[in-house]
C-alpha cells in the first residue's frame, strides 16, 4: 500500500480505533487477575532485560509481588499516556519500559499479550518501528492462542504495509489473508479485507476509490 498511516486511518478508522478499545477492554476487565506464578527461566532479548529479571532467578518468591509491582507500575504509565494532549517522547518510552518489563517478566500473565500489543502501538506512534516489530513477533509467536493474535497480526501487517515502516506488501499481504483464514469472525475482518484492496495503489488512487464507494 503505497498510502499514508493518515489516509489508512481515514479510510478505516476501525483499524485504528478497534486496537486501542480492545487493549483498554481487557485491561479493565482484568483489574483483579492475578499474575501466574511459574517463574520465567529463558534468557530475554537484549533490548529489554531487566533487573527484575535477575532478581527472579536469584529469589523466586519475589515473583509474585514483583508483577504486582511492574503491574501497577504499566497502569501508572498507561494513564499518563491516556491524559497526553500531545505525543510526549519521554512518556512514550517510558511506556515501553514499562509495558515490556511486565510483558517478559510476568509472561504467564493473561494480561501479557495486550501489554505487547500496547507497546507496540507506543512504539510506532514514535518511529521505533524495530521495537514494534520485535514486541509483535513475540506476541504473535509466544501467544498463538490469545485472542490478541489478530490484532498483532493485523499491526504487524500494517507495518509491512508502510514504505516507510518494513515496506514488504508480500508480507503485509500475507499476514492478512491469514488473518481471514484464522480469524473470519474477527470484528477486524472487514478492515482487513479493506486493506487488502488498497495494496499497491497510491493515495490518489485510494481517495478515488473511497469517493467511488461512498456516491
Amino acid at each position: 500500500m503505497k498510502h499514508s498511516p493518515i489516509i489508512s486511518c481515514f479510510l478505516f478508522p476501525g483499524s485504528c480505533l478497534l486496537l486501542l478499545v480492545s487493549c483498554f477492554l481487557s485491561l479493565a476487565s482484568c483489574s483483579n487477575h492475578k499474575p501466574a506464578e511459574e517463574v520465567i527461566t529463558h534468557v530475554m532479548k537484549d533490548t529489554v532485560k531487566t533487573e527484575f529479571m535477575k532478581a527472579a532467578a536469584r529469589d523466586p518468591k519475589n515473583y509474585i509481588s514483583d508483577c504486582k509491582k511492574l503491574y501497577a507500575e504499566a497502569r501508572r504509565i498507561d494513564s499518563i499516556l491516556i491524559t497526553d494532549l500531545e505525543e510526549d517522547t519521554k512518556h512514550a518510552n517510558d511506556a515501553i519500559k514499562a509495558f515490556t518489563d511486565y510483558a517478559y517478566y510476568c509472561k504467564n500473565d493473561s494480561l501479557a499479550p495486550v501489554f505487547l500489543i500496547k507497546t507496540a502501538m507506543v512504539a510506532r506512534s514514535i518511529e521505533n518501528i524495530p521495537q514494534a516489530k520485535l514486541v509483535l513477533d513475540k506476541c504473535i509467536e509466544d501467544y498463538s492462542e490469545s485472542k490478541t493474535k489478530p490484532e498483532a497480526m493485523f499491526l504487524l501487517a500494517q507495518l509491512y504495509d508502510e514504505p516507510g515502516y518494513l515496506n514488504s506488501e508480500v508480507e503485509a499481504q500475507k499476514l492478512y489473508k491469514q488473518i481471514l483464514e484464522d480469524y473470519p469472525k474477527s470484528p477486524l475482518v472487514p478492515v482487513v479485507k479493506g486493506a487488502l484492496q488498497m495494496i499497491g495503489k497510491s493515495d490518489k488512487e485510494v481517495v478515488k476509490e473511497f469517493n467511488k464507494k461512498n456516491k
